[in-house]
């Protein structure tokens, strides 16, 4: 299974359920924002996180205090600007390090190497409900499609900026994860049917479900299958331009689909079903 992480969903604490699915191998590769990978690397080393049940009352000015306390709100809660800098410090040293010395890697293997020479000291949030440790330990297939959408992103785009990195190329590019996103499916789907379970919609999604007609269209890989599921949990609706709010029929006229694919859409909040779906697996697993 593919599935795709959009929104705030590491905010969210949607780890919690995410981790042990990884755990289980029942999540063969995730794509996902910039954002929701570096949030939970965040979650796990912020002391200073700050849940705000009333976020919906707050003033102006109350808002306005939170970021003179350096916390930052997505939603309910708050990030630290030290939770940042902590991870942008030592993410940071290795960028510059590997420019330094001709290497390049990932956004995720950084952080997959951020993970395994730090894992000691990540004690911000309980590590077993972290999904990016989860997915270090398996070295899953992480795809992050627009990753310079994000705050470690910017940051290095100001690494870049001030030369601190001299070869922008030293964080490899969207286009060679797509490359590589191309590779892995090619492989995978050898072993049998690969589903894709996406959680919002967004980049994050539509990336990785366009992998399939790369290869049979501008490959020319006519025999690739499509994929051998779809379910999406969404509550964007259906409009013009929406392609979060997207019916799954529609993806049958690009190529992502064909007509038997067995597909649904869950029109709700996915920090609500998708822990419900998660457990009813796991316990079927047990």
């Amino acid at each position: 299974m593919m599935m795709s992480l959009a929104g705030a969903m590491s905010t969210a604490q949607l780890g919690i359920s995410i981790a042990e699915m990884i755990r289980r191998n029942m999540i063969h590769a995730i794509s996902c924002t910039g954002a929701n990978l570096e949030e939970d690397l965040y979650n796990l080393v912020d002391t200073r996180r700050q849940d705000l049940p009333d976020y919906r009352c707050l003033t102006p000015e109350q808002e306005q205090d939170l970021y003179e306390r350096h916390l930052h709100r997505v939603t309910d809660t708050c990030i630290s600007t030290e939770a940042m800098l902590e991870v942008e410090g030592i993410i940071g040293d290795d960028w510059i390090a590997c420019d330094r010395e001709g290497k390049r890697f990932f956004p995720h293997e950084f952080v997959y190497r951020f993970i395994s020479s730090h894992r000691e000291t990540l004690c911000g949030t309980d590590p077993t409900d972290s999904w990016v440790m989860a997915a270090c330990d398996r070295n899953l297939p992480i795809f992050v499609p627009g990753w310079e959408d994000s705050t470690l992103g910017n940051a290095y785009a100001s690494f870049c900026l001030r030369e601190k990195v001299r070869n922008v190329e030293t964080v490899r590019s969207g286009i060679e994860y797509m490359m590589e996103l191309t590779r892995w499916y090619g492989e995978a789907a050898k072993n049998g049917p690969l589903g894709f379970f996406q959680i919002g919609g967004g980049i994050a999604g539509d990336f990785a479900i366009c992998v399939v007609p790369l290869m049979r269209e501008d490959l020319k890989l006519k025999e690739t299958p499509v994929w051998g599921y779809f379910c999406q949990i969404s509550d964007s609706t259906t409009s013009y331009g929406s392609y979060s709010g997207a019916v799954p029929n529609e993806k049958i006229t690009w190529g992502k689909l064909n007509r038997d694919t067995p597909r649904f859409i869950i029109e709700s909040d996915a920090t609500i079903i998708a822990p419900l779906i998660f457990s009813y697996l796991l316990e079927d697993s047990a």
